[in-house]
């Protein structure tokens, strides 16, 4: 099978900014080492339709360019390590992987 590019989609509540920038600081280099790629991120962002919309706080985006990779990123020790600052700064309210369409040809 094809692989394909998987974003992933966070959704999360920011209360120990200071401790969340430890995160920061640290997830652009495991972001570049599994060949990440940023796209987004919104502190306001707004639902338009649903039953339950994302909940506030801020909304991430990036993506990977194969589920391997961000597999392999997800499951880094280091990576885990890093991501207990994230853990202690925020609310996870949620943090998914939505697969990419296969090219189309």
């Amino acid at each position: 099978m094809e692989d394909v590019k998987v974003y992933i989609v966070v959704n999360l509540e920011i209360t120990d900014a200071e401790t969340y920038r430890k995160y920061e600081k640290g997830f652009f280099g495991f972001l570049k080492k599994y060949e990440g790629e940023f796209i987004t991120y919104d502190d306001s962002f707004e639902n338009l339709e649903g039953e339950e919309p994302l909940k506030g706080g801020r909304v991430i985006i990036f993506s990977f360019p194969s589920e391997e990779l961000a597999r392999k990123w997800w499951a880094d020790t280091e990576y885990q390590e890093l991501s207990e600052f994230r853990r202690q700064g925020t609310v996870t309210k949620s943090l998914s992987m939505v697969k990419g369409l296969l090219p189309r040809g």
